[in-house]
């Protein structure tokens, strides 16, 4: 699989993202989940993205980095993972809130140490922007937690191009990344994927087929990616995260996956190459 970098790191150039293992009401059985991630290896992923809020509720916080952690033990090799987490959104119930304050950000990264099992998380993201905490403050406690070695590069998570500016200018050379929506029918990240082009930062686009709602009918919401595939022969999954790839060599799109087949099918994308008339035709679809 090919690769491309997230700061002075080289990662696969598809990740899995790990949230539907975890969030999901008819969720997949602990075995399938670890059996997930470990196809997500064996296909050549080195990027696995996580979340202290990916799970069912509130009760039951920290299920996903958990079950993480617990699938990287039971790997049959240590594998050279790079484990994205984020911190910064808090569960209420089955609601979702919001808490970017210094304080909560130590407490969320150092219970993400204990249940990684790590001395220092490879990327931590701030999940949201906190309207009640300015985001100098969010910032600069996530310069903290990398100065002090415990994070060791940075990223923001649904940033627009100022707040990806600031955190440049706080965190310094531990910012590495940003991780918006980014899809067939959500492309209102497409300015901030430019300027992370730009300046060198890894883009990660969560959802890259729309959310999970929209997964299964992405041949229907997306018919010029469905047009191509029919020509190739081949799934529209792996013809949208191919085209993901083409946007700038900076993207790394992090498909979510429950089932072993869905994962396989993601990773292949990685060698799947668009001509210039077909990306045409994506991006003007």
């Amino acid at each position: 699989m090919q690769q491309r970098r997230i700061g002075d790191r080289p990662v696969s150039a598809i990740g899995l993202g790990a949230m539907p293992l975890s969030t999901k009401a008819e969720r997949p059985s602990r075995e399938d989940a670890v059996a997930v991630v470990h196809a997500a290896l064996d296909a050549g992923v080195t990027l696995i993205d996580t979340a202290d809020a990916y799970a069912r509720d509130e009760a039951e916080f920290g299920h996903n980095e958990e079950l993480v952690a617990e699938a990287l033990r039971s790997y049959g090799s240590a594998p050279d993972v790079l484990v994205a987490t984020k911190g910064g959104h808090t569960r209420r119930g089955t609601d979702w809130a919001l808490d970017g304050s210094p304080a909560h950000l130590r407490r969320a990264c150092e219970a993400s140490l204990r249940r990684l099992g790590v001395d220092a998380i490879g990327l931590y993201q701030f999940h949201r922007p906190d309207p009640a905490t300015p985001w100098e403050e969010s910032m600069g406690a996530l310069r903290a937690l990398a100065d002090e070695g415990l994070v060791r590069m940075v990223g923001v998570s649904n940033a627009d191009i100022a707040q990806i500016d600031l955190a440049r200018s706080i965190v310094g050379e531990a910012f590495v990344s940003v991780q918006n929506q980014f899809s067939p029918g959500w492309r209102f990240s497409a300015d901030e994927l430019a300027h992370c082009a730009g300046h060198g930062l890894a883009f990660l686009p969560w959802s890259p087929f729309g959310g999970v709602s929209a997964a299964g009918s992405l041949d229907s919401a997306a018919p010029a990616f469905a047009e191509v595939a029919d020509e190739l022969g081949d799934s529209v999954y792996r013809v949208t995260l191919a085209w993901h790839l083409a946007q700038a060599d900076v993207v790394v799109p992090i498909p979510g996956a429950s089932r072993v087949a869905s994962v396989v099918d993601s990773a292949a994308a990685a060698d799947l190459e668009l001509t210039a008339q077909q990306l045409a035709r994506l991006d003007g679809s």
